[in-house]
């Protein structure tokens, strides 16, 4: 990966497209946001893909992340608090707890910062009725 300075942050190219870094929001994305992305991004897609291999119909799922960060120690994360909110029908929430903790244990993102941010999953299910 390259990264170049450019007036009001950094920027990387990948495959996908261009990635504008910055601290400022109107030049790109903040570093802790990406972060967030890159923890919740990796534990919603390794969970969806435990799911479709078990067949485990749902509808949706959407993650909330809720962040805190120690603005005495450079501002950095402390905890991650990710709410799993899973639509579907005959939803069974022990097997879904089950593979939520499965999923976690084999997210390369929440396991590269398991000793430096404390990561909490939580999960709801709305049950749809047809």
């Amino acid at each position: 990966m390259d990264f170049y300075i450019k007036e009001d942050g950094v920027r990387t190219s990948f495959e996908y497209g261009q990635l504008d870094i910055s601290g400022d929001e109107l030049h790109g994305y903040r570093p802790y946001q990406l972060m967030v992305a890159s923890v919740a991004g990796c534990s919603i897609g390794v969970y969806r893909k435990i799911l479709d291999k078990q067949k485990i119909n749902y509808e949706d799922i959407k993650v909330t992340a809720d962040v805190k960060r120690n603005s005495d120690e450079a501002n950095r994360i402390e905890s991650i608090h990710l709410h799993f909110v899973i639509k579907g029908y005959r939803l069974n929430q022990d097997k879904l707890l089950k593979n939520l903790e499965i999923s976690s244990k084999n997210c390369s993102m929440v396991q590269s910062v398991v000793n430096s941010i404390k990561v909490e999953e939580t999960l709801e299910c709305i049950e749809l009725s047809k």
